[in-house]
This record gives C-alpha cells, sequence and structure tokens, in this order.
C-alpha cells in the first residue's frame, strides 16, 4: 500500500485571519461546534456542509474551539478531550473540511452577547451562507442564544441555519459524553462504533527495560499520557508505522497500558505494544500508530514473572482469536 497523500487544510486562530483565508473563495459554509471526537453526530453536521459546499461551489469552514469551555467555568472539574489538537484537525481534514477556525475560549468570547455572535461572524465572513450546528446548540453568555434564537438572527442577515437532528445508536443519542465514558471505562469496540472510525494514538519508541524479551513477549513501548486515559488494562491493537518509510501495513499486536504494577517503576502510564507473528522492526525514535479495537483484560499485579507470563500467552491467544489468527 503506498503512502497516503497529506490532507489539505487551512488551520487559523482568529477571525480576522479566516477572513483572510476566505476572501474570493465564494461562499462559506460554516460547521460550529466543539467537534471533540468528530464522532459520528458531528460528522452528519460536517456531512451536510460538504454536499452543499459541492453543488453551489465556496468552502467549508469549522468554527471550534480550545480550550473546552470547561477549562474556564469549572477547571476544578474540566472535560477531558477525546482528541488532542493535532488528532482534532487531521479528523476535520479528513471530513473535508478546508479551513479550521479554531478560537481561544477565554473570558473575552466567553461574555459575548449571544445578539452579538452572528454580525462578528458576518463582519469577518462576508460571504458566510450558511451556518451548521447540532440541534443542541447554545451559544452566547451564558448560553443564552439557541437554535431559535440563531436562525431569527441569521436570518436578518441572509443567512441560512442548517440544525441536524442527533444521530443515535442503541437507542441513545451519540455525544462526546457518552463515549468519553466508554474510553474510561475500556469499551473501546463501543466507542469505535460511535466514532466512525477506529480510536488511535501515537508516539515514539523509547528504549525498554527488556522484561518483555526476557520472558518470550518483546515489547514496544511508547510514553503516551493523553488527556482522557483509557482504562489501565489489556488491549486487541494494530500498530503501523508512521515515519518516512511507513507503509500503510497494520500489524495485529496485544497491547498493555498502564502503570505496569508487578514490575512497580512507573509514575505515568506506558504503552507497551507486542506484534503477533512477525518483527516489527523498530528502533527506538520511530514513530507509531496505534489502532485500539478491543479490551481484554484489566490490569492487574502479579507475584513474579512466572505467572505475568502465564497470563500475557493468554492475552496473546486471546488477541489471536479476535484477529482470526489461528483460524
Amino acid at each position: 500500500m503506498g503512502r497516503a497523500q497529506p490532507l489539505v487544510m487551512e488551520h487559523v486562530r482568529t477571525l480576522e485571519e479566516a477572513g483572510a483565508v476566505a476572501s474570493g473563495k465564494g461562499p462559506v459554509f460554516l460547521a460550529v461546534g466543539m467537534f471533540d471526537g468528530v464522532h459520528l453526530g458531528h460528522q452528519s453536521v460536517l456531512d451536510a456542509a460538504r454536499r452543499l459546499s459541492r453543488l453551489r461551489g465556496g468552502m467549508v469552514a469549522v468554527l471550534t474551539f480550545w480550550p473546552h469551555p470547561s477549562r474556564l467555568f469549572t477547571p476544578e472539574d474540566p472535560k477531558l478531550m477525546i482528541l488532542n489538537p493535532y488528532q482534532k484537525r487531521f479528523k476535520l481534514a479528513t471530513n473535508g473540511v478546508d479551513l479550521m477556525i479554531e478560537l481561544n475560549f477565554d473570558a473575552d468570547f466567553a461574555s459575548l452577547d449571544a445578539e452579538a455572535f452572528i454580525p462578528m461572524l458576518k463582519k469577518h465572513l462576508p460571504e458566510l451562507k450558511q451556518i451548521f450546528v447540532g440541534e443542541n446548540f447554545r451559544y452566547g453568555a451564558q448560553r443564552a442564544g439557541d437554535i431559535t434564537s440563531l436562525i431569527e438572527q441569521a436570518s436578518a442577515e441572509q443567512i441560512q441555519v442548517f440544525s441536524g437532528n442527533r444521530v443515535r445508536a442503541g437507542g441513545e443519542a451519540i455525544s462526546s459524553t457518552r463515549i468519553r465514558s466508554q474510553i474510561s471505562r475500556g469499551d473501546i469496540a463501543a466507542a469505535n462504533q460511535l466514532l466512525g472510525y477506529t480510536y488511535v494514538c501515537g508516539g515514539e519508541v523509547i528504549p525498554g527495560k527488556q522484561n518483555g524479551r526476557k520472558i518470550g513477549f518483546p515489547t514496544m513501548n511508547l510514553v503516551w499520557n493523553p488527556d482522557l486515559k483509557p482504562r489501565y488494562g489489556v488491549y486487541q491493537v494494530e500498530v503501523e508505522k508512521s515515519g518516512a518509510d511507513a507503509d500503510g501495513a497494520r500489524m495485529p499486536s496485544v497491547a498493555n497500558y498502564g502503570l505496569r504494577p508487578t514490575v512497580g517503576d512507573l509514575k505515568e502510564p506506558l504503552l507497551e505494544v507486542h506484534v503477533l507473528d512477525r518483527d516489527p522492526h523498530v528502533t527506538p525514535g520511530d514513530p507509531l500508530r496505534v489502532y485500539w479495537h478491543d479490551f481484554i483484560r484489566p490490569e492487574m499485579k502479579f507475584d513474579g514473572f512466572d505467572s505475568l507470563k502465564s497470563q500475557i500467552a493468554q492475552d496473546v491467544n486471546s488477541a489471536r482469536k479476535q484477529f482470526g489468527l489461528d483460524e
């Protein structure tokens, strides 16, 4: 498989910059929201903007924010992000977004009256033709604005509003909150269904103590400490190289994420990946992507390396069965 072509998307941090990028490029179709996870619900809103852009020309833009508003309003208990800023930009680009406007959500922006929102957008994006939001969208100081007021205010500027119905799965609305809960308890398979893609992380291989190799299960070690941590435990994963020599091949693997309580030498979680049936040919410093498929078991403390080795063998067999490698 050949290397994927790079995605092209403009990324700016102010509306002034957005106006300069959008100038002369036709009508602007703007999706607004946090888009943490860029899950199936978000994708339905982006799909609507992309379809209309294809019909009428112009560009698809996203107005989003960093950090999450909870960092300002409830700093003692902020929302933990599913995606880091880089991952979020990548997922928006893969969903056909031409321009990402990533505003700093600070006290000044939080105090903006709802009535000032549309004029602010129109001032900087004079070719704005339609705004795309979810049905639970709120905006303005004290979250005073809703879909009804957005439609009224936008129509005064000849701007249409698309309010997408919430996408449902399993009888419940798909939401970032629901996905965060699934990831934090290790239910990666369920989270993947709502995300609409495989949960993925990346990092560089770091030198290890070779404990895995000593007991017959060599691992590649990655320091990975995301905002939202999956449950510590063992997972069925795939890994691929992501550097200059990447060939797009995903290698079936089993991974442990956690503090290695049997060894007892970690203060920050480590991701250890054992590739099944092949030598991954990696060295420290090599960049990797890890695709998470399913939870196998929680992290455990064993009374020694013999019992740890026995359990790892069971974990490997479980992963092999899930991948269908022994069929």
